[in-house]
């Protein structure tokens, strides 16, 4: 089995440990910075021994170069970015694969927040790490792609299994969703759990990792019936 464990990070950031107990190997996933990322991994006796990074950001690969020195981690990252990441030691496109033991991630091209985003899905664990490219309830800002790119990325995504456990970097659901029910005002699905989610976040609660199922039936880009929809909102949540 794999553990994935949330570490809160920055203002909203989520880094992510990956952790295979049968192999005692443990992968950090977008660190933005490396010492509660460090900490986190110490106080569970797991020592990080790879990184995967989705996109250049800073605020997706602020940590690299202090986890690498401090355990002499792999870390790999998109081709298409590598003259943007300086730490990266493997680079990966469309269809390359990365282990954590026992555990295949296909990476999968997602272009749009930034032109060489990628994430990284583990089929047979039902599960994806998909850096800013879906949230829960939302999508990422057009960087540096297109509505066209980002709504191939939305349907690429739906088909994934419902019980697909998403895990995106940011904390941004409810103004996700609040955005989202001035779109579809008579979602039924959508008004409960923006409900849930407002609870959720009044206790300090963290909203993700969602799923496919729940994004199909709330994420109102993922719902968008062509690229020309799915910009409209897109500028429409920009604006907001």
């Amino acid at each position: 089995m794999l553990e994935v464990v949330r570490i809160p990070v920055l203002s909203d950031n989520y880094v992510w440990l990956l952790h295979d107990d049968a192999s005692g190997e443990t992968v950090a996933v977008d660190p933005a910075v490396a010492e509660p990322v460090l900490a986190a991994a110490t106080a569970r006796g797991w020592r990080i021994g790879q990184i995967w990074n989705t996109h250049w950001h800073g605020d997706h690969v602020g940590g690299n170069a202090a986890i690498k020195a401090a355990t002499g981690c792999i870390i790999t990252g998109p081709a298409a970015e590598a003259d943007r990441i300086g730490t990266l030691d493997r680079t990966v496109g469309e269809g390359d694969h990365v282990r954590i033991g026992d555990h295949v991630a296909i990476v999968m091209a997602v272009p749009a927040h930034t032109a060489g985003h990628i994430a990284y899905h583990l089929a047979d664990d039902r599960i994806a790490f998909v850096g800013d490219t879906l949230f829960a309830m939302g999508c990422g800002r057009l960087f540096e792609g297109t509505a066209a790119q980002m709504f191939a990325n939305m349907q690429r995504l739906a088909t994934m299994p419902d019980d697909t456990r998403v895990y995106c970097a940011h904390e941004y659901t409810l103004s996700n969703g609040r955005f989202a029910l001035t779109v579809e005002p008579d979602n039924d699905a959508l008004a409960a759990r923006v409900a849930a989610v407002e609870a959720a976040r009044a206790r300090g609660e963290a909203t993700v990792p969602t799923s496919i199922g729940e994004e199909r039936a709330t994420n109102i880009f993922m719902r968008a019936r062509d690229v020309a929809e799915l910009a409209e909102r897109r500028a429409a949540k920009d604006a907001a």
